[in-house]
């Protein structure tokens, strides 16, 4: 199998020794993806607005890997305030409903105060080999 990295662009990859996306066969592993918009590099101050930007950013990497949100089989919420986490579930359920992947939450910090999640996801591509 060829192990092909996906970069966002972001100077943080080479900085800190990552990619923004891994693909190795048909699996496809996006790093932690935060609520940023990567165009702009603004970020909305509301955890709402930051989950569909993350997912939007999410489906935008799969899209170049050549996957889909509905590959999905794992997802990674990670929030510095856990009581936030219901206020995301609408959002989510609008993209996961109907795939339900496996699924953790868990609370930490992140590397800047204006982020309110951060969402890792991992995909396995249907009928690419």
């Amino acid at each position: 199998m060829t192990r092909k990295l996906l970069s966002s662009g972001s100077t943080f990859e080479k900085k800190i020794g990552y990619s923004r996306a891994v693909i190795e066969g048909n699996w496809v592993f996006v790093s932690g993806t935060t609520g940023y918009n990567y165009k702009t590099m603004n970020i909305a101050s509301d955890v709402i607005a930051q989950t569909e930007q993350c997912l939007k950013n999410i489906i935008d990497t799969l899209k170049q890997a050549d996957a889909k949100i509905e590959d999905v089989v794992r997802v990674t919420y990670i929030l510095p305030d856990a009581s936030d986490f219901e206020k995301c579930w609408p959002t989510l359920r609008h993209y996961f409903e109907n795939i339900r992947p496996a699924a953790t939450m868990f609370s930490a910090g992140l590397a800047d105060p204006k982020m309110k999640i951060e969402i890792q996801v991992t995909a396995l591509k249907k009928n690419k080999l």
